[in-house]
């Protein structure tokens, strides 16, 4: 059975949420493996916030916008190649079936989903699952591993994010 790592942070604004991104993509860079992350919290928590830190972190230069009415957006100029999901309009999990969604894991390929719950019984187990609420004037982030590979992600993102002395 996978260890279970965690970890709660909370972000006082869009730009610790996209720090956070960041600094996943930096511990996905040291891990060297693909990664499934479901993007868990209701309309407006910073979910594509999160995503648009991440995507940059891997060295994207242009916009991130959300992939609501696309259902997909890809990003197979980087290394690790993500593709980054919004499933908020899905009307039916096999739907994915149609896009050939199975392809979209395979290898270090780096997929983050958001709305995962509308893919359930389709979508493969997520290594990583962060869920964004409110709390105070902010948001916390809380980041789950669901995997061993999940487990060696938190570890090494908290590793990268230890408040250094001096």
């Amino acid at each position: 059975m996978a260890s279970r790592h965690s970890q709660t942070c909370f972000l006082a604004n869009e730009a610790q949420t996209e720090r956070l991104g960041h600094d996943l993509a930096q511990a996905m860079l040291a891990v060297k493996q693909g990664f499934t992350v479901f993007l868990q919290g209701t309309l407006g928590m910073g979910k594509t916030t999160l995503s648009r830190g991440l995507i940059r972190g891997l060295g994207h230069q242009g916009s991130v916008k959300s992939p609501t009415y696309t259902l997909v957006e890809p990003y197979e100029h980087l290394s690790p190649i993500v593709y980054h999901f919004d499933l908020y309009r899905l009307g039916d999990p096999e739907e994915l079936e149609y896009v050939g969604i199975r392809d979209y894991f395979q290898g270090d390929n780096v997929c983050l989903i958001e709305w995962a719950e509308r893919g359930q019984g389709i979508l493969p187990e997520a290594d990583l699952v962060i869920r964004l609420e409110t709390q105070d004037e902010g948001r916390s982030a809380a980041i789950l591993a669901r995997t061993d590979r999940g487990s060696q992600l938190v570890d090494t993102l908290n590793r990268l994010r230890m408040p250094t002395d001096g």
